[in-house]
């Protein structure tokens, strides 16, 4: 069996500005929507809903899917372990509405949180299969499909 190619660049990148609009809205919902943006970050990728099929809604609506180095879709733990360089934005929404505290940590989070971003998409660009930190972590993917 034949390897399927490497994902378009750009569906990948407009997936990804639909997800991080999504976890953006949610995030601002005092209190309950960093953890919401946070959790969505990392189970995106495995929930069984079948409006999303085991893949973000920014991937459903690209076409595009995270599969298994056997080709199947991601579950759970293969999404949480794809995800978690990513949810640090969820975190830092958090850490507004934390006084004091949660202001202090919020420079060093967002810092993290560019950082890594800068890093994964330029293992996206740069790596043949376009495979990012997270998907190395988590023996995955991301290819596109039919629907």
């Amino acid at each position: 069996m034949e390897p399927l190619p490497k994902a378009d660049l750009t569906r990948r990148i407009i997936a990804g500005v639909i997800d991080a609009a999504i976890t953006m809205v949610v995030g601002f919902i005092p209190w309950l929507g960093g953890l919401l943006a946070t959790g969505y970050w990392l189970v995106r990728d495995g929930l069984e809903l079948e409006f999303m099929d085991h893949r973000s809604i920014g991937k459903k609506l690209m076409k595009l899917r995270p599969v298994t180095a056997d080709g199947q879709p991601t579950e759970m733990g293969d999404s949480i372990k794809r995800n978690w360089p990513l949810a640090f934005g969820g975190v830092a929404q958090l850490l507004l509405f934390i006084p004091i505290i949660g202001w202090i940590l919020l420079i060093p989070v967002v810092f993290i949180a560019f950082a890594v971003g800068v890093v994964e998409v330029v293992l996206v660009i740069t790596d043949t299969e376009g495979r990012r930190l997270g998907d190395r972590f988590a023996g995955t993917r991301v290819v596109e499909t039919e629907s």
